[in-house]
């Protein structure tokens, strides 16, 4: 007996592996909530009811926002066989290039395009240095992202504490506000800043078409997919990582342009800029099996169970701990399922 990679799953094999493992995850978080002394189908009709209600079915759309926009960039990455973990860096970089933009430069109708062009830019710099790496000395680009979120931390925190701090911040870590200018629209009586929800959907179709119905987007999954075939036509490998490096950083930039402009109206801490978008993220793209247009899916799903988590907490006095479980349970549940589908069991003696 052997497990091996199932290359065509059957829907059905799907559809059940995802059942088991979630009604897995909902036995064990009934245990949580009883034992919090909760009932469990209480904390379950409070957790779904954000799909029932306006404003909760906002607070999907603003967590789903830099998931999309995250993740349709992962989501190509990953297929090219570039494995960016560092999309929480490149996110609050993209937040510092927007803050520069909104603070340091004279106010107008330039501001906006101004601030989502240097996040975007400052983003794609930052991922297209590991790019570089792995492609001209082989570091591996998992090491160098996963220690460049820990630069991009604490950059973000010597600002807000030393020459970025805000003037009335008096013993808070935050910059002064944004100007008006500097500020994006939002859908009335929410926080969902739209313009940065249609650049994600944009984004995750334009990569989706480009991958697959280009000539472009043919050299790139067969680098993904064999390397040493692209070896053999030709490919310069280190020329199409770079690219992708790029792109992909430069989409978690504008994912931080867009919470920064949209929601908090200046740079704060980095745990309060990003509530871990950019590691969740890595999950959407994985649930996206490579296609940066099933981004378009994956993203509001991780948004229920954020913003989910979030209504447990409101409703319940809940320690954020619980919620944390709450949410970690069920991304496990569905890591588990995706890898169940992915994967046979062979009998053979």
């Amino acid at each position: 007996m052997r497990v091996e990679v199932d290359p065509a799953p059957r829907p059905l094999k799907v559809v059940g592996a995802y059942a088991l493992f979630v009604g897995l995850a909902l036995v064990a978080l009934g245990l949580l909530f009883r034992a919090y002394g909760v009932a469990p189908l209480e904390a379950y009709r409070v957790f779904l009811s954000v799909l029932g209600d306006p404003l909760g079915l906002a607070e999907v759309a603003r967590r789903a926002i830099p998931l999309l926009l995250i993740g349709s960039g992962l989501a190509l990455a990953f297929r090219v066989g570039f494995f960016n973990i560092g999309a929480e860096g490149q996110l609050l970089l993209g937040a510092v290039g927007a803050t520069y933009a909104a603070l340091f430069l004279p106010p107008g109708p330039w501001t906006l395009p101004l601030m989502f062009l240097l996040g975007g830019a400052l983003g794609g710099v930052w991922a297209g240095l590991a790019a570089w790496l792995r492609a001209r000395f082989g570091a591996s680009e998992i090491l160098v992202t996963l220690m460049q979120n820990y630069l991009a931390y604490y950059l973000v925190v010597y600002l807000v504490a030393g020459p970025w701090k805000g003037r009335t911040a008096f013993g808070f870590l935050y910059t002064d506000p944004f100007p008006e200018a500097a500020r994006l629209p939002v859908l009335p009586g929410t926080l969902v800043h739209w313009p940065t929800l249609l650049l994600g959907a944009v984004a995750a179709l334009v990569l989706h078409v480009f991958l697959f119905r280009t000539p472009w987007g043919f050299e790139w999954r067969v680098l993904g997919e064999n390397p040493l075939a692209a070896w053999y036509l030709g490919l310069d490998a280190g020329r199409l990582l770079l690219r992708v490096g790029l792109i992909s950083g430069a989409l978690a930039g504008l994912a931080g342009v867009g919470e920064v402009a949209g929601i908090h109206h200046k740079l704060l801490e980095p745990a309060q800029v990003s509530l871990g978008y950019g590691f969740t993220a890595i999950l959407v793209a994985w649930l996206a099996r490579g296609g940066p247009g099933y981004v378009l899916l994956t993203a509001p799903l991780l948004g229920v169970v954020l913003a989910g988590g979030d209504a447990l907490k409101l409703a319940f006095s809940m320690p954020f701990r619980v919620v944390d479980v709450t949410s970690g349970l069920l991304l496990l549940a569905l890591i588990g399922a995706e890898a169940a589908s992915r994967h046979r069991l062979v009998w053979r003696r």
